[in-house]
């Protein structure tokens, strides 16, 4: 359903060229969740913006790659055509629903707007589906609720209010850019079995960009690990979770709070900072944070490639030696595996 294929998003400003997104690839079949981890700054947000061709342009440019929709490459898809698949076919809940949602107009006439111009419909059938969405994402009392403004809910229920938004057109694919971040564990169970919903009884495919790696384990089938615009992994939740093959995403595995032996609360966080996207370093970008760095790392730069059937990592270590360094520096820390 949809295919990204050496996506390369590059913004171009008075300090160089910033390498936002640098050759990311992958796929999602209909009915199936894709998880995108990575620190801030990795080009998560940048990748869905792609996809549903939001950046601004200029400054952005897309030197290669290609995005295809159902076979049709959106980098290459009329303005007046895009706006037709966006919101509709291919739906994105932001991050931030205080810039997404206009304060002059009420939560259920933004709701009922999408509903109607993608959908057609009067505009009774439209607002008594905004009122449905809102129900559907726990928001009490939606019948009073979808005639208030923006700022007349707090800052959980405007992004249920997001999230609704999002979910009325019954999209094809759903990209979900950190959709849980202000809501409390009660509300955020709500929303990602909502979302289970509407994939078992729609196939709608998900693209779940978090921080919340126990988010990840819980609703993607398969997960793309990111650091510095590129894709670092790739596999099966199962298999990146419990067996990552790049140092970076067992670094932050890693760094999750965790008990030790003695039953006091550790991090590891990861050392250093993310390179600069305008001047990336010679060789591996996590060389000067890798913890099983050596010589040749800080001259070769690793591409993704198949570590074991259908698990790919960017490292230039064999599997072998990646599992030798993950026991070893257990041991040193103290830690279990």
């Amino acid at each position: 359903m949809l295919e990204v294929n050496n996506l390369k998003t590059h913004f171009r400003t008075q300090d160089g060229v910033v390498k936002a997104v640098d050759g990311v690839s992958f796929s999602l079949e209909a009915g199936e969740t894709l998880g995108i981890v990575g620190e801030s700054g990795s080009g998560k947000s940048v990748t869905a913006l792609s996809i549903m061709q939001l950046n601004p342009k200029p400054p952005v440019e897309y030197p290669e790659g290609e995005i295809l929709f159902e076979g049709e490459d959106l980098l290459k898809t009329p303005d007046r055509k895009m706006q037709k698949i966006r919101g509709n076919d291919i739906a994105m809940i932001f991050q931030d629903p205080m810039t997404s949602l206009n304060p002059v107009f009420t939560v259920g006439n933004q709701i009922s707007e999408a509903v109607r111009i993608h959908q057609g419909g009067s505009k009774s059938d439209a607002r008594q589906k905004a009122i449905q969405a809102l129900k559907d994402v726990g928001i009490a009392n939606p019948e009073q609720r979808v005639r208030e403004y923006p700022h007349q809910f707090s800052g959980g229920m405007r992004q249920r209010a997001m999230i609704a938004m999002g979910l009325a057109c019954n999209p094809k694919v759903l990209i979900a850019d950190e959709p849980t971040t202000a809501l409390d564990v009660t509300i955020q169970a709500q929303i990602l079995e909502l979302m289970v919903d509407l994939q078992e009884k729609y196939g709608t495919a998900i693209v779940m960009i978090t921080h919340d790696l126990g988010v990840v384990a819980q609703l993607a089938d398969k997960v793309m690990v990111m650091y510095a615009g590129r894709a670092v992994e790739q596999g099966t939740t199962e298999e990146v979770f419990y067996d990552p093959l790049m140092p970076y995403s067992w670094s932050l595995l890693r760094s999750l709070p965790r008990l030790d032996t003695a039953g006091e609360v550790r991090l590891l966080p990861i050392k250093g900072q993310p390179p600069s996207l305008i001047h990336l370093p010679e060789g591996c970008n996590f060389s000067a944070r890798c913890p099983f760095v050596k010589d040749e790392c800080h001259d070769t730069d690793p591409a993704l490639e198949e570590k074991k059937p259908g698990h790919s990592a960017a490292c230039i270590l064999p599997v072998e030696e990646i599992e030798a360094n993950k026991s070893r520096v257990d041991q040193e820390l103290g830690v279990s595996g």
